[in-house]
């Protein structure tokens, strides 16, 4: 469809939107064209749009991911307009189901330091500990520690520089005991990284490490650490936040380091940080102990 190929190079070439937020919005615009069929996308109707809607609710997706959805038909019916003299928008004021809230998950302080005490046994088990350590140390979310490259880590200022969504950058310190795991792999990529490969963390060949593989390698040493908790690289982040939170209580600067536009989405680790001092106070006040 050359219309939402024209779009994708929009939102790479204008917005700087990354491959994976690229390839998100290429499928939720497929399954628009899918639900519409044999009718044009110039003459979809807002009710046409809602029966859409309601058919991706009954096929069991979430209301966070049908806003998802919706915001990327949104997005891409407002280029049309501008760039296709396409109508009205027929996804404004659309809102998707209301689905009930729920809190990230985040390890507890002693079960993030399980998780990060990886034996260094080979070079493999070198760089995991360095990805580990660096994930929670610094927030980072996957696809800015996988695009890291050697180039973005400062070891003299101890901070790294990530690109985030919407080709952010942002500086955010790194913790000691991650600059000690870094330079401990950086001894050990050398030998490993391809000629001509900037990359901070590489595959076993030598190649920039992919998204599914650090995620493959996360839950492979969560087990073997003995950490039950669902561990994937947002696991990581949310528990520097929670944990960073707790101990400073500064909300602002947790937004900082995470990269959060709005302040509002950083607000959510409040929560946590409320269930952490409710659960303090349910083991340690008189008159919350049961009888």
């Amino acid at each position: 469809m050359h219309l939402l190929d024209q779009y994708l190079a929009y939102l790479a070439n204008e917005r700087g939107l990354s491959p994976l937020t690229r390839s998100n919005y290429a499928r939720d615009i497929a399954m628009l064209v899918e639900l519409a069929g044999t009718t044009a996308l110039d003459q979809l109707q807002p009710a046409q749009i809602r029966r859409f809607v309601a058919t991706l609710h009954g096929r069991g997706l979430s209301g966070k991911s049908i806003a998802r959805t919706l915001s990327a038909w949104r997005g891409f019916y407002a280029y049309l307009g501008r760039r296709h003299s396409f109508g009205a928008n027929p996804c404004t004021g659309l809102r998707p189901p209301k689905s009930p809230k729920t809190l990230p998950q985040a390890l507890s302080p002693e079960q993030a330091a399980r998780l990060v005490e990886i034996e260094e046994n080979d070079a493999l088990a070198v760089r995991d500990h360095a990805i580990c350590e660096l994930f929670y140390s610094s927030g980072l979310r996957l696809a800015e520690l996988v695009g890291l490259d050697v180039g973005g880590l400062d070891l003299t200022d101890a901070t790294v520089t990530v690109t985030g969504k919407g080709s952010k950058t942002r500086i955010v310190p790194v913790g000691s005991h991650a600059l000690a795991a870094v330079r401990t792999w950086l001894g050990q990529r050398a030998g490993i990284a391809r000629a001509g490969v900037n990359a901070l963390f590489v595959s076993k060949r030598g190649t920039r490490i992919t998204p599914r593989a650090v995620q493959y390698r996360l839950k492979k040493w969560a087990l073997m650490q003995g950490v039950t908790a669902d561990v994937h690289p947002h696991t990581l982040r949310h528990s520097f936040a929670s944990h960073v939170l707790q101990s400073s209580g500064d909300l602002r600067a947790v937004q900082e380091m995470l990269g959060h536009a709005n302040i509002s989405t950083t607000q959510v680790y409040t929560h946590l940080d409320f269930q952490h001092l409710a659960k303090v106070y349910d083991q340690a006040h008189p008159r919350a102990r049961k009888k």
